[in-house]
């Protein structure tokens, strides 16, 4: 017997996409760490953004969107586009707080982690918007 579809209200669901989000950011940001072991700061934080938007698609598709049900292809795609567009979000605050923001504001200490960290948190409402009205649609 399937279960009836219930619908969430906005702000249940952008608090649920918040929640799984910052898991997904957490396996990003913490990643990241590991990836400047053997790559450069731009490199490390694209490819730690890749192990966030893994754990973010599983985890917004089951808890936040209800679209297991749909089509896996379509989602994985425009879910790869919206999040092309978070990761030059990213990227953008990440070079610009750490290359200049911060230092011209004398911050010299674990400025590539707290640029990193602020480039994380940018994203959140136009990835929302994005997979809410494209993505798990």
């Amino acid at each position: 017997m399937k279960e009836a579809h219930v619908p969430v209200s906005t702000a249940k669901q952008f608090t649920h996409f918040v929640l799984a989000g910052a898991v997904a950011a957490a396996a990003n940001y913490g990643s990241r760490f590991a990836f400047s072991m053997w790559f450069s700061y731009p490199t490390a934080i694209v490819f730690a953004y890749l192990v966030g938007m893994v754990t973010a698609f599983v985890l917004m598709r089951q808890h936040v969107f209800d679209a297991g049900d749909k089509p896996l292809g379509r989602q994985v795609f425009l879910f790869t586009v919206v999040n092309l567009l978070a990761v030059l979000q990213t990227l953008a605050v990440s070079l610009l707080l750490a290359r200049w923001v911060l230092p011209g504001l004398g911050v010299k200490n674990h400025v590539e982690a707290i640029a990193h960290l602020a480039g994380v948190v940018f994203p959140i409402g136009t990835s929302y918007l994005g997979h809410r009205y494209a993505t798990f649609r």
